[in-house]
């Protein structure tokens, strides 16, 4: 009996993701299905290359297409991605055409590590296959300068600033752009011009993810970058203490009453890994933002260690992520990189 298309779409029927809780036909992940005498091959294609899944997909796939077509002999299957792009508003400053997504990282307080997780996130997505920038909008402290370090400074085109590349990051902050001593006593006009500039004049290339790194509170960098352009969502990061959870509660009322969806909370410095013997010792109450997320009803995206592997990485200007791949730390971003990615998506589908 001869296989029909439909008869290869109905076994794939079976194959459900779980986050968007459709089957893979009906969302339009299956694409170019040929089947040619006793071989069928076929593309799924995702909305992410950061997709948890994609290897539990094709494994899925080859193992029910064989049972169901015992007389098949070969079956190729293809995992590529495309992100989908958020929805644009009116109101929004025609910049940034080429991003499909815009993610903003804040805290309502500093020393919660929210840089560290801006950059290890960015290089985490890029490690999965996604184009990523980074858009360091703390202007009064700038660190992504530091974190990925360059021997070059931003070369000016026409009116145009070229951002860096670093471990497949394209980025951009303030740190680049003034010398490294001298101080930034600025009032708030000049905060978010400075901002706009940031965002209007760089020439990002075409990116599935910018993130931008947001200073700490609730100030007029957060309002400007909310109210200028269309922000997909927001991410929180927190230390597990009741400090810091309090005032990143700020930071997610800001976000929520500027109608930017809460992607999810990051819990940094959640334990100790000691580098001698490899035992875990909380710090502070680990588990405490994972917890609070749940209150809230938004996801936990991860929950990332510190080690003093991240403190060499920062001083070497290379992300843990690419630095030590093999970490836990660095295992614990992919984490995050890919429950990001997946809300994203999650959001995306949903609005359109």
């Amino acid at each position: 009996m001869k296989i029909e298309e439909k008869d290869v779409f109905e076994v794939l029927r079976q194959i459900v993701d779980p986050d968007l809780k459709k089957d893979i036909v009906s969302l339009g992940f299956v694409r170019n299905l040929k089947i040619e005498d006793k071989k069928i091959s076929f593309e799924i294609n995702l909305t992410t290359p950061a997709c948890p899944l994609k290897a539990e997909f094709k494994r899925q796939a080859e193992v029910l297409i064989k049972e169901k077509f015992p007389e098949i002999e070969e079956v190729n299957v293809k995992i590529t991605s495309q992100v989908k792009s958020a929805e644009r508003q009116a109101g929004f400053l025609e910049v940034l055409p080429d991003v499909k997504n815009i993610v903003a990282v804040g805290s309502g307080k500093g020393g919660v590590g929210k840089s560290t997780v801006a950059v290890n996130l960015s290089s985490a997505l890029a490690v999965l296959g996604a184009r990523v920038g980074l858009l360091d909008a703390d202007i009064y402290g700038p660190s992504v300068s530091m974190m990925l370090k360059s021997s070059t400074k931003p070369i000016i085109v026409g009116e145009k600033i070229l951002p860096l590349k670093s471990n497949n990051i394209f980025y951009i902050s303030m740190g680049f752009l003034i010398e490294e001593e001298t101080p930034i006593i600025w009032r708030g006009p000049l905060v978010s011009k400075a901002i706009e500039q940031l965002l209007s004049e760089v020439e990002w290339p075409p990116l599935d993810y910018l993130i931008v790194d947001l200073p700490p509170g609730t100030g007029d960098a957060q309002l400007t970058i909310c109210q200028r352009v269309p922000v997909t969502g927001a991410v929180i990061v927190s230390t597990p203490n009741d400090v810091a959870l309090a005032t990143a509660k700020r930071g997610l009322v800001m976000f929520q009453k500027m109608n930017v969806p809460i992607l999810g909370i990051v819990e940094n410095m959640s334990y100790f890994i000691c580098p001698h013997c490899n035992e875990k010792t909380d710090i502070f109450e680990s588990g405490l933002a994972e917890k609070e997320a749940e209150n809230l009803k938004i996801p936990c995206l991860s929950k990332i260690p510190i080690e003093p592997k991240i403190a060499e990485s920062g001083e070497k200007g290379v992300p843990i992520v690419n630095l030590h791949p093999s970490s836990e730390t660095a295992k614990s971003f992919i984490k995050a990189a890919e429950a990001l990615a997946q809300e994203i998506s999650k959001l995306n589908i949903k609005e359109k």
